[in-house]
């Protein structure tokens, strides 16, 4: 499908939204919501048709067409059934006003005081438009040209007619049961002639038909063909009349039949006669279709479309005719005993019956589910199961049906047609709700839900939000998933960019950012192992950040964007940095807490998370400084000039302070314990006292080794790494307790460490192991 018909309709989408509140204009039958995507469809299929390198599948255009049809359809229907019409008299009251009331104007009458009638009618008018055009026969240059020249030959010759040929050349010749027929080019122009005055009869093109007769030099044919016409006289009617209006048609200023149910009555014993062509027999049943015609017409019918048509047609025609009876005919069907047993005027009319004729309707349509179809798609169609369903107004159950289907996986998302069926579903919802007729909220919701994967499927990530957002209560939950779906195909500028599209569709962006950093927060921790097991080697080499883990990393820049989501940013900030710390990845921890904003610093509630985010910081600073240590430590070089080595020394020294200074302060406070007095030893606790047993340890085999190793450009530190024992064993911190887990750093290490440096205080002399410290 292209890629410009799904912003089309967004683009219609978005215009008709504007207008939600002016059902005239939703409706409007130019710039309506339904007939700008019937534009849209044949718009598309047009370019399809025209391009030569389209490699869209005979199926796809299919589909495209039937949308468009359906389009129409609704087009045809919503108005009526949506606004309230004019006020139009009823039969018996004309009949009881004017007795001379002519067919036409009773017909339309009983027309408007049935509903479903008047659907009908619309409905038959909707499939005369969208029938397959009409093919024309070739042009012939007179009647029974090659039948009449054999006759003439054989008169000149004085061999008489050729054998089997007929003799006269009025219409029924070939009908008088004495096995003559027309010469062979005759018979099949006849026929072909036939066939095509069928079809367009079919497309309700009677106008065009009766011109062919002409051309063809059978007028009697087109009189037979405008015997349909039901009789019309303005000038007797009750009916209004624009200023200016003249006959022009007929000089007595009526036209139409006046004896149409004579007519009628001849069509139909035509259609039933066995001794007419097939083609002549159907042309007949579809001028006046009715229920013992129906055969023959079925026969005609291959496509859905013909079967509903003949249905239709069948149904408006019987229901005209009975309720012409019951009128007693008028004047002009049953002359003066019309008029001696005119009926008395009941404006309500008979609801029972109408109720009992809308139930055999109903009944008559039903059988169109399962029809046989030679051509096109066939009965079970979506597209055709909908038109079906609108029809008969049932479009709650139609949605619902479909909801299901796309549930249990009924159809088929990689078929041709899947995309097409699930747009136009997800815009009749949404027609449905902007013109206020119900619609099922679960299923509206699933249909949305598959539109919108459709959606992503095709690359149209900036139309989510605006379908999203008519999901209700479910819209934000539903374009969070899809910002989810993003995952690391989007850079930071992309993901920014549609987050803001949620607010241009009415979304809450905040209450959107958080939901899509949980989600996406929840998709990488399902991924991830658990944070549990023995404890890492923080002086091992790390290895390349995993998707995963950038995914967990990524999931922060969603609460980030905005202000009003800081608050989640470092509840979300904090649970992520306890995963990263707790596995020994240190720099994904400070790559996190990079990008965080400097905003977070600021927030003091809940106390125990801005204690938690201080104590991050604390700790990368420290880490910071342990690097600029050594980093300092590796400019030292042989030869260096005594300025140059007096600065360097300055600088190696203050680091080293500063580095000591920051980190016995931080051992010293509770760093990463619980707030005290808190009850009972949750996840978060567990995590935090795994992050001490890893770095509180570090930390302290790190200094005491920084320290050890600057004693011979700073003498006292080695004094300063014996003390710092006393901290580590001091009852207070309880800093030995971190030591104890089997996996991380041992105590042994780090009195193995102390021990060297006590050695190292004997270098100097003497057999006194606490002369260091005394001195």
């Amino acid at each position: 499908m292209s890629e410009s018909l799904y912003a089309s309709c967004a683009e219609v989408l978005t215009i008709c939204q504007a207008t939600k509140d002016d059902l005239s204009a939703l409706l409007d039958p130019s710039t309506g919501f339904a007939p700008r995507l019937r534009q849209l469809c044949r718009d598309q299929i047009e370019e399809l048709e025209r391009s030569a390198t389209s490699d869209i599948s005979q199926v796809e255009l299919e589909a495209l067409r039937m949308e468009a049809n359906t389009w129409g359809l609704l087009q045809a229907l919503m108005p009526a059934r949506k606004t309230e019409s004019e006020p139009y008299p009823h039969p018996q009251t004309l009949l009881a006003q004017n007795p001379f009331t002519p067919t036409l104007t009773l017909a339309q009458a009983i027309m408007h005081s049935s509903p479903l009638l008047s659907e009908l009618v619309v409905v038959r008018e909707w499939l005369h438009e969208t029938a397959t055009p009409p093919q024309h026969p070739e042009a012939t240059t007179g009647y029974w040209k090659f039948t009449k020249h054999n006759v003439m030959q054989g008169l000149r010759t004085g061999s008489g007619p050729r054998e089997g040929l007929v003799t006269e050349f009025d219409p029924d010749a070939v009908n008088r049961g004495d096995g003559r027929s027309l010469a062979a080019d005759d018979a099949g122009f006849e026929k072909t002639l036939a066939q095509a005055l069928y079809s367009f009869v079919r497309a309700g093109r009677l106008d065009e038909a009766v011109e062919l007769c002409r051309k063809a030099h059978q007028p009697w044919r087109a009189a037979s063909i405008r015997g349909s016409l039901l009789f019309q006289w303005r000038a007797i009617a009750n009916e209004p009349r624009e200023d200016g209006f003249e006959d022009e048609d007929d000089a007595e200023g009526w036209q139409g039949n006046r004896r149409r149910k004579l007519w009628k009555s001849t069509c139909a014993k035509a259609a039933l006669n066995s001794n007419l062509s097939d083609s002549e027999r159907i042309l007949y049943a579809a001028l006046a279709p009715t229920p013992k015609t129906f055969n023959v017409l079925k026969s005609a019918c291959r496509t859905w479309e013909d079967h509903l048509w003949a249905q239709i047609s069948i149904l408006c025609e019987e229901k005209q005719s009975a309720e012409m009876v019951k009128l007693g005919g008028g004047y002009w069907e049953a002359g003066l005993a019309a008029l001696k047993e005119a009926p008395m005027p009941t404006e309500d009319g008979d609801e029972v019956e109408e109720e009992e004729w809308e139930k055999e309707a109903t009944a008559t349509l039903e059988t169109l589910g399962n029809v046989n179809v030679e051509d096109g798609p066939p009965a079970d169609n979506a597209f055709h199961i909908s038109q079906l369903a609108i029809i008969l107004n049932r479009t709650h159950p139609l949605l619902e049906t479909f909801a299901v289907g796309l549930r249990d996986g009924l159809y088929d998302p990689d078929s041709s047609e899947y995309p097409t069926m699930t747009r136009f579903f997800a815009h009749l919802c949404l027609f449905l709700q902007m013109i206020d007729v119900s619609v099922p909220p679960l299923a509206t919701q699933v249909i949305l839900e598959a539109y919108l994967q459709v959606l992503e499927a095709a690359g149209q990530r900036e139309l989510i939000a605006m379908y999203a957002g008519a999901l209700g209560d479910n819209a934000v939950e539903r374009y969070a998933m899809f910002l989810t779906s993003l995952d690391l195909s989007a850079d930071i500028k992309e993901r920014k960019m549609a987050l803001t599209r949620a607010r241009e569709h009415g979304l809450d962006v905040d209450r959107v950012a958080v939901v899509t950093a949980e989600r996406t927060i929840e998709k990488a921790f399902e991924l991830l192992p658990q944070l549990k097991g023995p404890l890492p080697s923080i002086i091992s080499l790390q290895s390349p950040p995993s998707n995963e883990e950038m995914l967990l990393l990524r999931s922060i820049e969603w609460t980030t964007f905005m202000e009003a989501t800081y608050n989640t940013a470092l509840e979300q900030a904090t649970v992520i940095l306890r995963f990263f710390l707790g596995f020994g990845r240190v720099a994904l921890a400070r790559s996190l807490l990079e990008m965080l904003p400097r905003e977070l610093a600021s927030i003091d509630e809940p106390e125990d998370r801005a204690t938690e985010y201080l104590h991050y910081r604390q700790f990368f600073n420290i880490w910071e400084l342990l690097e600029r240590v050594i980093e300092c430590q590796s400019l030292q070089v042989s030869l260096m000039n005594r300025d140059t080595r007096t600065a360097w020394l300055s600088d190696y020294k203050g680091l080293v302070d500063q580095a000591y200074e920051s980190i016995v302060k931080l051992l010293i406070s509770d760093w990463m314990l619980p707030e005290r007095g808190s009850s009972g030893i949750d996840r978060q606790h567990r995590e935090m006292a795994r992050i001490r047993q890893i770095y509180v340890p570090e930390l302290i085999l790190r200094l005491h080794i920084m320290l050890y190793s600057s004693r011979e450009h700073i003498p006292g530190n080695l004094k300063v790494a014996l003390e710092l024992a006393n901290i580590v064993a001091d009852s207070r911190y309880k800093l030995y307790d971190d030591f104890l887990h089997q996996d991380g750093r041992r105590l042994g290490e780090y009195l193995g460490a102390v021990r060297q440096a006590v050695l190292a205080g004997l270098e100097s002399g003497g057999s006194d192991p606490f002369k260091v410290i005394s001195s």
